[in-house]
């Protein structure tokens, strides 16, 4: 099952038009992200091997408005998982029901801070996206 972060929809997220800015959606996803990392238990690996990942693009797909109050459940599963890149794919939907607000494939890469460049995909950090695909299976 995809791992699930819920948000509550506030007055600050909302836009001139009352519902749920564009470019909120960007953080709600990326929230949902640390959040899966943190609670599969592999944001310390990453933390601790001097390694990060760094977001190459981004595609969201809007279905519906959220308006204040609404409260989201962004699921979050590893789509595919590649030489030096994967792919997280994220939707985002009403509490309780089947209603899509919103979905998106984030891929990232592998980026050592310290050659400052992206680097394969291996050892640990592949085994712990993997073990995160098993979960989300």
């Amino acid at each position: 099952m995809a791992h699930q972060t819920r948000i509550k929809v506030r007055g600050y997220h909302l836009d001139l038009f009352g519902h749920v800015n564009n470019a909120r959606y960007l953080e709600f996803l990326e929230e949902a992200r640390w959040n899966s990392f943190e609670d599969s238990g592999t944001l310390a690996q990453f933390l601790q091997s001097g390694l990060g990942l760094a977001v190459v693009n981004i595609n969201i797909d809007y279905t519906r408005p959220a308006t204040m109050g609404e409260m989201l459940v962004i699921e979050t599963a590893v789509k595919s998982i590649g030489n030096r890149s994967a792919v997280i794919h994220q939707r985002v939907l009403l509490d309780g029901t089947d209603t899509l607000v919103a979905q998106a494939d984030v891929t990232f890469v592998v980026f050592d801070s310290r050659a400052g460049k992206a680097v394969v995909l291996e050892g640990k950090l592949k085994e712990a996206l993997e073990l995160i695909q098993a979960q989300s299976a």
